[in-house]
């Protein structure tokens, strides 16, 4: 958790909503319902551009699943895809991106699963979408780290891979029955906040991992079909009708 989620908001829209200074419209993707650990994801960052020293906001896409910079290997990314919020300020994998590294993953929205049946007797898992109630993105809290391929020359363009991963936390009620945590999600007051990185304090920083209230989610039964990455199509988001519940069960 969260293991998947959808990402349909064109570029130039997530541009306008984040006050982005900063996009290549080269470096685009393809509206997704999908998107799995190890795909590519937009992301907003405030970084300062190379020979520059003032920060501007910037578009970006990463890859999902965070490569530490001192990893020998880019194989890590599946099992980093999410950082807890009680402990990411200390986890050598996460510490160095929290201080001065941290991002929103834009996203319409992410799945969760519920593990259904009676006591002593496991049945499917329930899938679940979680959006804004307003139907505006959800800004999910996240960190970017760069990491440098030595197998290839510096000048190649394999040569960084910057990747990201979003950080979590206790669920609210409404989504507690469900699971025990979700993505930690910011409004926009938090924003300039999050993504300064001037902003070095852990101290300073952790006081910023806290979600809205509740009442700003909404959680609705979606497909089983959300379970196979193959699977990509607006429907995957649709929610369960009777009859839907019917024919699957």
């Amino acid at each position: 958790m969260c293991g998947r989620f959808a990402s349909t908001t064109e570029p130039e829209d997530l541009v306008e909503m984040f006050g982005v200074q900063q996009w290549d419209p080269s470096e685009t993707l393809a509206p997704s319902w999908n998107v799995a650990p190890t795909d590519s994801a937009f992301v907003v960052l405030d970084r300062a551009p190379r020979g520059e020293r003032q920060p501007v906001r910037q578009l970006r896409v990463l890859r999902w699943g965070l490569v530490p910079s001192w990893a020998r290997s880019a194989e890590t990314a599946v099992k980093m895809i999410n950082a807890r919020a009680d402990t990411v300020h200390e986890k050598p994998a996460y510490r160095q991106a929290f201080a001065s590294r941290r991002c929103l993953l834009p996203v319409d929205g992410y799945y969760e699963w519920q593990t259904t049946g009676t006591e002593g007797r496991r049945g499917p898992r329930q899938p679940y979408f979680v959006s804004r109630v307003d139907g505006a993105p959800l800004a999910l809290a996240g960190l970017y780290e760069f990491w440098r391929d030595r197998s290839v020359p510096a000048d190649h363009p394999d040569a960084w891979l910057v990747t990201c991963t979003v950080v979590t936390t206790e669920a609210e009620p409404l989504l507690a029955p469900i699971h025990e945590r979700m993505p930690l999600f910011l409004d926009p007051g938090a924003f300039d906040a999050w993504l300064d990185p001037s902003l070095d304090d852990p101290d300073e920083v952790r006081r910023l991992l806290v979600p809205p209230g509740p009442g700003a989610l909404r959680v609705h039964e979606v497909g089983p079909a959300v379970g196979n990455i193959r699977n990509n199509s607006p429907d995957l988001v649709r929610e369960l009708t009777d009859e839907d519940r019917t024919t699957l069960f």
